[in-house]
């Protein structure tokens, strides 16, 4: 068996992608659902908690591979401020916020087809950040997202602790 032939192990990316995950990258399984039960089909690392430079260059990002995005919903926990819109490239793309503390957006083609992708906190270190962001794109993924960035990510205040 060629080395090309074998079977990449699961919730791990190629290293090709693995290296070119950094902040302000989004990796996506582009796959339509109703249903928000704990699925995600994507995750974002964003390079900052500004809403009005971050969100721009995601939504040309999914319009380009969806079609026109219609709304964003987002966690204001996880946000510096939330407009109510952003216009990107002429088309004005409504947002939603909600104090849900879960670490994802949800956007919205159309007037039915949702997608939910895991928000990678800015600050991250790079390789718990593709850690999580690969664990988000598994196809068989089942964890909510907070579960999933608390199980990845380091307690960012556990370095900030004074012994004693």
């Amino acid at each position: 068996m060629a080395e090309s032939d074998s079977p990449v192990p699961p919730r791990l990316l190629p290293d090709e992608i693995h290296r070119a995950v950094r902040p302000g990258t989004a990796l996506l399984r582009l796959q339509t659902t109703h249903s928000r039960e704990g699925v995600l089909d994507g995750a974002w690392w964003p390079r900052s908690r500004d809403v009005a430079t971050e969100l721009p260059d995601l939504i040309r990002a999914l319009t380009a591979h969806l079609g026109p995005v219609t709304r964003v919903g987002l966690d204001t926990d996880a946000w510096e401020e939330v407009p109510t819109r952003v216009v990107v490239d002429d088309r004005v793309v409504r947002l939603d916020s909600f104090p849900i503390g879960d670490g994802t957006v949800l956007i919205t083609r159309g007037d039915r087809d949702h997608f939910a992708l895991l928000v990678v906190p800015p600050d991250s270190a790079p390789d718990a950040a593709r850690d999580a962001m690969a664990r988000a794109v598994d196809a068989g993924n089942v964890t909510r997202a907070a579960e999933l960035l608390l199980a990845t990510l380091p307690d960012p205040a556990a370095g900030r602790r004074k012994p004693a």
